[in-house]
């Protein structure tokens, strides 16, 4: 008998997942890898978007490009799950499982911020994205902010990087003179973790004449009259808003019943949930890392060894221990790095200098998982 398991969501987690199942299990797999989308499209390239560095398209990888044994992608929106006998339904069938992954991410709740929609702007979808890139170049006087409307939310970097990457188009385009840049963020150093990536990176907001304000968040957006109202009533008066949406879960994960307090409760282990067989890994779940793609797929791994080891009856495999590596644009074409570790104990990270020579590291991240999740 085959082993069944069905994975929610084709993300850095679910492919990462498949891949090593169909690598270590084969022709004694039979893996549904389930996505509602026909694409693939790395995070960070949402920045490259939103400057007008790609296009959208020239973003995103092929789901009909993966030939794995043992996997099956289909293209369908999944309607509901039962946790209690690892079904899911989608819009085109049923699925049982022995074993369910949900992998499904975080979704954006836009009109939980008042204001957002009407008044502002979000970088945080690829939809977002792809506006900001028509929004931007007509940006040539002003107030910018870039403020997160709510925690927790993706890629705690990502704020920095739109700051500092917007300084540097409004240089390219000569009009940063006449222009004036604000990062609100609800922590005291822009990542926490690391104290000297976050020095650093002060350190470029200085350089830049960036205003850092730290320990806030933007809770609401008057249109009318073009201010920014954060968490202390502080009113800020704005030209153009680049905001970090309420992150939650996808409808149908808040409709099966699995989360707490609005995320999936897992072993922090194991990243198995209280139901037998089903785990959640990625943003979807409450596990404690940062929700970024390269903790997704950390977890993958963790998961596709407990899976490997049941199925052969083997030793357990080590505890997941959240670490990842996120890159940092640090704009002038440079890219910092830091190694977080985040449940070993206290979670800690190191930094990289920015350096050119990164940037390749970078782009070799991404290229090396284009080709193994999609042969290309």
């Amino acid at each position: 008998m085959k082993l069944r398991v069905v994975v929610l969501g084709a993300g850095f987690g679910g492919l990462e997942l498949s891949s090593i199942l169909s690598e270590e299990l084969g022709d004694n797999l039979d893996l549904t890898l389930i996505d509602k989308n026909d694409s693939f499209a790395f995070g960070f390239s949402k920045l490259d978007i939103m400057f007008g560095r790609k296009t959208s398209e020239a973003t995103r990888l092929h789901y009909r490009n993966i030939v794995k044994p043992g996997v099956d992608f289909c293209q369908e929106t999944i309607t509901a799950i039962d946790p209690d006998t690892r079904r899911v339904t989608t819009d085109k069938g049923t699925y049982n499982a022995d074993v369910l992954v949900v992998a499904l991410g975080a979704d954006y709740d836009i009109n939980h911020t008042p204001g957002l929609a009407e008044g502002g702007n979000e970088f945080y979808s690829f939809a977002g994205a792809e506006v900001l890139s028509k929004v931007i170049p007509t940006f040539k006087k002003g107030h910018a902010i870039v403020g997160v409307t709510s925690t927790p939310f993706k890629c705690p970097p990502a704020p920095s990087e739109a700051a500092l990457l917007l300084h540097d188009y409004l240089s390219t385009h000569g009009v940063r003179g006449d222009c004036t840049i604000s990062l609100v963020m609800p922590f005291g150093i822009p990542i926490p973790p690391s104290p000297a990536t976050s020095k650093a990176l002060i350190a470029a907001f200085k350089e830049r004449d960036i205003t850092f304000i730290p320990n806030r968040l933007v809770r609401e957006l008057d249109s009318n009259r073009r201010v920014a109202i954060l968490d202390d009533k502080t009113e800020m008066p704005y030209d153009i808003f680049l905001g970090i949406p309420k992150h939650c879960v996808p409808d149908v994960v808040a409709a099966s019943g699995m989360t707490v307090d609005g995320w999936i409760p897992v072993d922090t282990k194991t990243l198995k949930t209280k139901y037998p067989n089903v785990y959640a890994i990625g943003d979807v779940n409450s596990v404690g890392t940062p929700k970024a793609g390269v903790f997704a797929e950390g977890a993958a791994r963790t998961v596709a060894a407990e899976i490997i080891a049941e199925a052969r009856n083997s030793e357990a495999p080590a505890a997941y221990r959240g670490v990842g590596t996120c890159y940092v644009e640090f704009g002038s074409n440079r890219i910092g790095k830091v190694d977080v570790e985040f449940l070993a104990g206290p979670p800690t990270g190191t930094y990289t200098q920015a350096s050119v020579e990164l940037v390749a590291e970078k782009t070799e991240f991404g290229s090396s998982r284009r080709a193994r999740w999609f042969g290309l």
